[in-house]
């Protein structure tokens, strides 16, 4: 690739061009020491508005060899044990992952695609995801009984999901209850939430989404029920609205730490979509502002966005969608065009990388990459496959088997749609 990773960029970028001095720590600096427990951390540009839960998996410190190891020699330990384990082990990753993982990757692509992909590789008896800490658990989800998934470093967790915990959905529904609204409430549940969430919907009539089939599942809702309960993410549930046609108020946005959620006993019952208060960290950060100077830099540019993205920034883009429509639309761009792109910035930079014959570049001109999905650096990964080659299984996900059964019934329900076709995916080319 001719565009120097995001990794290798920080390294040399100055403090204006980063959104943390944090970014140049070792990414061991948030591990939990023996001898000095510290609580987990979110990391650089997370936006979480609550203090992280206490409930959130934090990593304890990988052994001395390896945070001293060189860079060389840790492609050359991951390399052996890789060829060691062979068709026993699949790698995913995560397009928002940095280059320097993803080129181990096997698959890489969305969470739910690659929980898919490597649950069809019945061979695999281990699923190293390298992602955060609910895709882990989608595709604990979804794998073969036989097979263990693993995260390689367990910090790697996603405020957004942390925002709509179990115990404030539950609190949510039984206020929504005493109001007799919940008989009439479809719960939806976006893929990126805790397994928890996920039986949740499960239990209740709902289903999950991905953003890619939001308003497909939204609509199958909305034959079912008056309302819908949409968590955790407030914007995505509130552009798919938007692109079904439900009105300004008739959306409205349920805070978990007021009564009723800072509503009106008539505000939700005139309510047919009700939203989570809960955002991604990485597309907050994507303004009309930078839209405007994008077009103003690049005259005739095409601005292409995540539905993540806030209300304004969506309608000031020419297109929205997933990470895949994303990455699909770009790649299939004639040669010549100009995409500024509002997603992070991992991904943006390495299609920028494989299609040097087009100017991409993201919107956001500091650099912020996931905070947390940047923790999973090749040391953890070398770490967790040499541990598999010796028989120990390091940082292994495992959801209780109650909430694994209820949450494929809520994923089984969206696969039932139609129109759900089986994704395709990106196929690791090292």
């Amino acid at each position: 690739m001719a565009k120097l990773s995001i990794a290798t960029r920080i390294k040399s970028a100055s403090r204006r061009e980063i959104c943390s001095s944090e970014l140049t720590w070792d990414p061991w600096a948030y591990d939990s020491r023996p001898d000095e427990p510290r609580a987990p951390l979110y990391g650089p540009g997370a936006s979480q508005w609550d203090t992280i839960p206490a409930s959130a998996p934090s990593q304890t410190e990988i052994p001395e060899r390896y945070r001293r190891m060189p860079e060389d020699e840790i492609a050359r330990r991951i390399a052996a044990a890789k060829a060691s384990l062979g068709s026993r082990l699949v790698i995913l990753g995560h397009h928002y992952q940095r280059d320097e993982i993803i080129r181990w990757a096997d698959f890489r692509g969305d969470s739910f695609k690659l929980s898919q992909q490597a649950a069809a590789r019945k061979e695999a008896d281990y699923i190293v995801f390298c992602g955060v800490h609910f895709m882990a658990e989608s595709a604990d989800i979804l794998a073969g009984d036989h097979q263990r998934v693993i995260l390689p470093n367990l910090a790697a967790g996603c405020s957004m999901a942390d925002m709509a915990d179990e115990a404030q959905v539950i609190s949510c529904w039984r206020q929504l209850a005493e109001l007799m609204l919940s008989d009439s409430v479809i719960p939806v549940t976006y893929m990126n939430s805790s397994a928890a969430l996920k039986a949740f919907c499960g239990e209740r009539g709902g289903v999950v989404c991905t953003s890619s089939n939001a308003t497909r599942v939204l609509q199958w809702a909305f034959e079912r029920g008056e309302r819908v309960l949409f968590f955790p993410d407030e914007h995505l549930g509130r552009n798919t609205g938007v692109k079904l046609s439900v009105s300004d108020d008739a959306m409205v946005v349920w805070d978990p730490r007021r009564p009723l959620g800072g509503n009106s006993v008539d505000t939700l019952r005139r309510a047919r979509l009700v939203l989570w208060r809960g955002w991604c960290s990485v597309h907050a950060r994507f303004s009309v502002a930078q839209i405007a100077q994008a077009r103003r830099d690049y005259p005739g540019i095409h601005v292409i966005v995540h539905p993540e993205c806030r209300r304004e920034v969506v309608e000031a883009a020419d297109l929205d969608g997933s990470t895949e429509f994303i990455l699909e639309t770009i790649s299939s761009a004639p040669p010549g065009s100009q995409w500024a792109v509002g997603t992070e910035i991992n991904m943006v930079n390495r299609l920028a990388a494989e299609h040097p014959d087009k100017r991409i570049f993201c919107l956001d001109p500091v650099i912020c990459p996931c905070s947390t999905m940047y923790r999973i650096h090749p040391a953890y990964l070398a770490w967790v496959l040499e541990a598999l080659v010796e028989g120990q299984v390091l940082n292994e996900i495992v959801v209780p088997d109650r909430v694994k059964a209820a949450a494929r019934v809520a994923l089984d329900r969206m696969l039932g749609l139609p129109g759900q076709a089986q994704p395709a995916m990106v196929q690791g080319q090292r």
